[in-house]
């Protein structure tokens, strides 16, 4: 029984120490990394782009000419017409091949303005894709941050969960020797559970913000992930606070949304081209070469080699299409085009004032989590002399219990609002950078 149950202990330490050697730890940068390769909405927006660019290729494919064969075979039962173009009632075979080539000359530059068209296209996926990222950087710091933040308050919990716990071990000494009555330790015991709740809360939170990220990541195993940054004051000292017209200005020449908006301007306006090139006459070139073989019944005919040779004719011609009325759709074409512009043109403006203002609300609210991170570090300095005195008054009969424990649970609250106050400033200054990226 002895060896059995040593046997399970073994196997169950074995698995816990697996547990944790198994456990992932990552950065913010590998975060990052991870999510942006698993988003499924970033992969779908890389196909878009990947059309973007096939319908760019082929807008400049359509300057080449074209080159088609073609072949047909035809069968005539009852009466049909011979080679001396007479009608006959007798059955014949038609046996037809033939090449032609083709090139547009000039259409009112109409497949020029196309090219520009899509390849304004183009670029604005590709700035759709980079907005995409952008959006998706946010989100990980946002998790990743608020997972920091709930580890510290873990730590805050558990390092006010182990003064207490020594305190109550060093008083159970004094009850033990008679120097102090048993119900202040029932004090202190009822503290101690009040402690554990925050602790187990804490812990829960913390679990809840690692889940919240992993699936932001779009991670399959949940179980063994965990994350590891430097504090909360190097990630303020590696980012400076920065004025708003300064990140506006930057975030104008870089943000992926507005770069989106000015190439589905261009677009627009090589639409309008397109529209109005349909004006222009267009002008376009032709080459066939074709032979065939002709068979009727109860005749004789010439071999199949002889009869293509015979047969061949060629042909070159050009192909005049002058616009003159078309029920107004050039027109309505046009005026169509004109207002895309027009509504492409209040997008970018809205784009900029929406730019504007989260700039400006990023800005004051980076300042306001400033303000209060200082005050909250006064007042932790304050409420850690405020706790030292109280229980130097305890320790000297001066203060009751209910003193002693108000003291340090305001300490504790302080140290939670100063941590939520420092972590708020660095995920300020992190939205700034990413503006102004």
């Amino acid at each position: 029984m002895y060896i059995r149950q040593t046997i399970i202990i073994t196997l169950l330490l074995i698995g816990s120490m697996t547990s944790l050697c198994a456990q992932k730890h990552y950065t913010l940068t590998e975060c990052i990394e991870t999510a942006l390769e698993n988003n499924r909405n970033i992969k779908q927006q890389e196909l878009s782009r990947r059309q973007r660019e096939i319908a760019y290729s082929q807008a400049r494919a359509d300057l080449l000419p074209s080159l088609n064969a073609s072949a047909g075979q035809n069968f005539v039962f009852g009466r049909s017409i011979g080679l001396d173009n007479t009608y006959v009632n007798t059955n014949s075979s038609q046996t037809n091949f033939g090449i032609g080539a083709d090139i547009t000359l000039f259409d009112g530059l109409r497949m020029k303005h196309n090219i520009d068209a899509r390849k304004a296209d183009m670029h604005a996926s590709e700035a759709d894709l980079d907005k995409m990222r952008d959006d998706i950087v946010m989100s990980v710091s946002t998790a990743f941050l608020q997972a920091l933040l709930n580890k510290e308050l873990l730590q805050i919990a558990e390092s006010q969960l182990t003064l207490t716990q020594a305190d109550i071990d060093r008083r159970t000494a004094l009850v033990e020797s008679g120097k102090m009555a048993q119900g202040e330790l029932y004090e202190q015991e009822a503290q101690l559970a009040r402690e554990e709740l925050n602790r187990v809360q804490a812990a829960s939170n913390l679990r809840l913000a690692l889940l919240d990220l992993a699936q932001i990541m779009e991670l399959e195993e949940f179980d063994h992930f965990n994350v590891t940054a430097p504090s909360a004051e190097e990630l303020i000292n590696e980012t400076p606070l920065v004025t708003s017209d300064a990140v506006y200005e930057s975030a104008l020449l870089n943000r992926p949304e507005l770069r989106s908006m000015r190439y589905r301007l261009e677009s627009s306006e090589k639409e309008r081209l397109m529209a109005r090139s349909q004006y222009y006459p267009s002008l376009s070139f032709g080459a066939n070469m074709g032979t065939g073989y002709y068979h009727m019944s109860g005749r004789n005919n010439d071999p199949f080699r002889t009869q293509l040779r015979n047969n061949m004719s060629n042909s070159l011609g050009f192909s005049l299409r002058i616009p003159i009325f078309n029920r107004f759709q050039i027109r309505n074409s046009v005026q169509n085009a004109e207002l895309a512009i027009a509504n492409t043109r209040l997008e970018m403006d809205k784009t900029r004032v929406e730019l504007r203002k989260r700039v400006e609300q990023a800005y004051y609210n980076a300042v306001g989590a400033k303000s209060r991170w200082e005050a909250a570090q006064k007042s932790v300095l304050a409420s850690r002399e405020a706790y030292r005195f109280a229980e130097e008054k305890y320790e000297s009969g001066r203060a009751n219990s209910y003193e002693l424990f108000l003291a340090k649970n305001n300490l504790t609250r302080v140290l939670g609002e100063e941590a939520q106050a420092k972590y708020e400033y660095a995920f300020r200054l992190k939205i700034l950078e990413l503006l102004k990226d």
